[in-house]
Order: structure tokens, then C-alpha cells, then sequence
């Protein structure tokens, strides 16, 4: 089986100033990221680059409307180098910006258009969450053939970036919500990656391992010391960010990301916090349909880290996670009863790449049982 591969070169700095002056950032670069993010960490540095804000051209999560308004905007022979800086949605488009443009971006997200790169893309991250500073997807949400929207994955190596550097100071301006939601995530990345049934491997295992220890010792700091002491443990949160990443490129996520893609490109909620509302509910399924093999080897992982028993493991996480980010059931996010059949026939007709990484098969009513028992 095929081990991971280091693709990107890994750097870190301490501050974005640092940065810039090591990556000798100039007049023939363009940096895609937020006026947030801009602000307290470039504006006065009075660099000569050319800056893209990611949101002049459309709110929430990347649509392949945002994305082509972008690419209107943007002329590639302005720029060689393109630097990423700011959360999933930044990272997204940053790597579909890299690509050589031969065709329209629904084409490109439906697999229509060969994926050629042309720009060197260097990602800094800014949430401690996706990790897609490693990955080789881009999300958006599009526009099936019956109209409905849903998020579809562009997936191929050739758009993992070259060059990635973690700046803990760039989380220190992170609203609570979006730093609990996007940790959350990044664990979810580390289970489905470590769970799954097929994919998994020595290296993928590791770095999930690992992801899971950093994130939840740092939850347990929160719960215990308040919102707060999260600024002290900024670092290892942004580097088990980027081990999840790196366990997820090998291994791939599942079932939480199917079911919540959906979800967040039907009513916009964000994309930690949507498989955020599906983790607890599908580990448990888990628990009850296959409790032995993989998922106890999970559940004497997760003991061992929070204490208590294997048997209480599950339960344990998600009352940790409770006190992190409050769970809501999915109507208070605007989800209708009507969309639970809706959303189960779009998650098996789009997206098969994950759920193919199901711990259990993942059949159609185990898909409405769970939206049923969220709704």
C-alpha cells in the first residue's frame, strides 16, 4: 500500500513579518486572503505584492458563482506566485486559482476539464481546523443537474501546494466559534481518517494518533481553565490542524463528510461546525453495528487520552465536545423534515469517494436514519 507522501515543503515563522521577509514576498506575487486577516498582520508592513479578498466577491463557503466572479477579477499573467492565507474557503479557491484555466469552474468541480497547474501555490493557514494547506481537495458548492446545490470535492494531487508555513500569531484574532468549530474538524479528520476501512495506513495512523492527542488535551485545557487559556496552546492546535491533514490526504474522510456536505451547501452552515452536528451521532452508529476491530483499537485510543473506559469512550468524547460547542439539532439551522430524503439521494448519487470510506456500509436508510435522529 502507498505511504504518505511529504509533498509540500513545511516552514514555520512566528509572525507574517517573518515571513515575508524570508519568502522575499514582491511586486510579482498575489496574496488571496481576508480584509481581517490584512489588517493587524500585513497592512503596515507596506509590501508591494498584489492582495485579492476573498470576500468582495461573495459571503460564506466558495460557490462556483464566487469562484468565477474571482477569476473574472483576476488576470493570471499579473502574478507568479500565489500565497494563500486564511481558513478553508481561502485555501479552496487559492488551489483551482493555481490551475492553468482551460474552461468554466463547474466544468472544472464536475471533472469535465483536465487539472493543470500553472502557479506555484504557498498556503498558510489561519484556522487550526481543515488542513487544507496539505490536502489535495477544493470544496465549493454547485449546482447539480436538478437544480439543488450541494458540495462537490475537486480532487487530484496536482493541486496540493508546494510550500506551506504555520504563523501561530495569525489565530490570535480567531473568534471563539470558528477556532471550536474548525478544531472540531480537524479531529473529525484525524477519526474518519484513522477508521477508515480501506485507506488507512502505518503513516496515516500516526499522524491521526497524534492529531487526536494534541486537539483533545487542548480541549480538556479549555474545559477546565476556560475559553481563554486556547491562546496558549495556539501552536500545537495549528500543527494537529496539519497532522489531520496530512492523515486525511492518505486515508480520506467519510461518512460525517458526506452526510454534512448537503447540509452546509444547502443552508450555508459552516463546514466545521456542519460535521460537527453528525460526529457523536455516526460514532455511535458505529459503536452499535461493529463495536470490535478498528473502532475498539478507536475507542482504547480515545480512554486512553481522556481516562475512563473503552466502554465509556464515545460518550466521554461527546460530552467533552459538548463543552467545547454546544450541539444543535439540524431544524434550528433551517433543515425541513422533507430534506432528509432529499439529502440522503444527494449524498449517495455525489458522494461516493467518501462514502466508500464508511467504517460500516453505509446504506440508504442508516444515511435517513441518522438525519431523522439529528432532525
Amino acid at each position: 500500500m502507498r505511504e504518505i507522501l511529504m509533498r509540500p515543503e513545511m516552514y514555520k515563522c512566528k509572525t507574517f513579518r517573518e515571513f515575508a521577509k524570508e519568502f522575499q514576498i514582491g511586486e510579482r506575487d498575489l496574496i488571496f486572503t481576508n480584509h481581517f486577516i490584512y489588517e493587524p498582520f500585513m497592512e503596515e508592513l507596506g509590501l508591494s505584492n498584489k492582495f485579492c479578498f476573498i470576500e468582495e466577491y461573495g459571503q460564506g463557503e466558495p460557490s462556483e458563482e464566487s469562484i468565477t466572479r474571482i477569476f473574472e477579477a483576476l488576470d493570471p499573467a499579473d502574478y507568479d506566485r500565489i500565497i494563500a492565507v486564511g481558513g478553508g474557503a481561502v485555501m479552496d479557491v487559492a488551489k483551482v486559482l493555481s490551475l492553468k484555466r482551460v474552461g468554466s469552474v463547474h466544468d472544472l468541480y464536475f471533472r469535465k476539464l483536465p487539472v493543470i497547474p500553472e502557479k506555484e501555490l504557498i498556503a498558510i493557514p489561519t484556522t487550526c481546523g481543515t488542513g487544507s494547506e496539505v490536502t489535495n481537495i477544493s470544496i465549493a458548492i454547485v449546482k447539480e443537474d436538478n437544480g439543488n446545490t450541494t458540495k462537490l470535492g475537486l480532487v487530484d494531487d496536482l493541486i496540493i501546494p508546494k510550500k506551506i508555513c504555520l504563523i501561530p500569531e495569525l489565530l490570535t484574532t480567531l473568534p471563539y466559534k470558528p477556532f471550536a468549530s474548525s478544531a472540531i474538524d480537524a479531529l473529525i479528520h484525524a477519526v474518519e481518517s484513522y477508521l477508515s476501512p480501506s485507506r488507512a495506513t502505518m503513516t496515516s495512523e500516526l499522524f491521526g494518533v497524534k492529531a487526536m492527542e494534541l486537539i483533545l488535551e487542548g480541549f480538556r485545557r479549555i474545559a477546565e481553565e476556560g475559553r481563554g487559556s486556547r491562546m496558549s496552546y495556539g501552536e500545537e492546535f495549528l500543527t494537529a490542524a496539519t497532522y489531520a491533514g496530512l492523515a486525511f490526504l492518505q486515508a480520506g474522510c467519510a461518512t460525517v463528510h458526506a452526510m454534512s456536505f448537503p447540509l452546509g451547501g444547502t443552508y450555508h452552515v459552516p463546514h466545521g461546525e456542519s460535521n460537527y452536528l453528525l460526529f457523536g451521532k455516526v460514532l455511535e452508529k458505529y459503536d452499535a453495528i461493529k463495536p470490535d476491530g478498528k473502532l475498539r483499537d478507536f475507542k482504547q485510543t480515545i480512554a486512553r487520552i481522556l481516562g475512563g473506559t473503552e466502554e465509556q469512550a464515545i460518550a466521554n468524547l461527546n460530552e467533552l465536545l459538548e463543552k467545547i460547542l454546544h450541539l444543535k439539532p439540524l431544524r434550528e439551522y433551517g433543515m425541513r423534515e422533507e430534506d432528509i430524503e432529499v439529502f440522503t439521494d444527494s449524498v449517495i448519487a455525489n458522494q461516493q469517494r467518501l462514502v466508500t470510506n464508511s467504517y460500516v456500509p453505509l446504506t440508504r436508510d442508516l444515511i435517513m436514519e441518522i438525519y431523522r435522529e439529528l432532525y
